[in-house]
């Protein structure tokens, strides 16, 4: 809950007006989208943290610009093998763990 203006504003319910029930289609449709987003950002992020452009990023991972624009944008996610060579074209790793 959130208090705005002495009103007590419940989040969870505004969520589920908006995107439907968690376990609805509309929500997953919803969660999926965010997290698309989400990882938009953090790959944009870690470009630009690494110093690269667009153009130079394509070049390490085989791909043209626009494929990279499109990814940092959220309009396409890239199969796991190249996020993969994206992570290794940044410089990075990626650490899996359990949940938990």
């Amino acid at each position: 809950m959130v208090k705005t203006d002495n009103k007590l504003y419940d989040v969870s319910a505004e969520l589920d007006r908006v995107l439907g029930a968690p376990g609805t289609d509309s929500r997953r449709e919803a969660e999926d989208l965010a997290w698309q987003e989400y990882n938009a950002q953090v790959l944009l992020d870690a470009r630009k943290n690494a110093g690269l452009t667009q153009t130079e990023l394509a070049e390490r991972i085989g791909a043209d610009k626009g494929y990279i624009s499109r990814i940092e944008r959220g309009l396409t996610m890239p199969t796991i093998p190249t996020f993969y060579r994206i992570v290794s074209a940044l410089g990075l790793t990626v650490e899996l763990h359990p949940a938990g």
